[in-house]
């Protein structure tokens, strides 16, 4: 889970990076935000589970 967290985290900054300098890819930068808001509410009900050291 950590793992698909960190993922999404890097693609939501990719595409937040590649949004912002292309205007005709506007969108992306919509995406980019959601996925990195996704990742952070996953990291956070990760983090208050008190699960750690899970692997996937």
């Amino acid at each position: 889970m950590n793992t698909l967290l960190i993922i999404a985290g890097v693609v939501a900054i990719v595409l937040l990076i590649v949004g912002g300098f292309t205007q005709a890819l506007n969108w992306l930068l919509w995406v980019g935000v959601i996925l990195l808001v996704v990742a952070a509410i996953g990291w956070l009900l990760n983090f208050m589970s008190g699960r750690r050291g899970h692997t996937v």
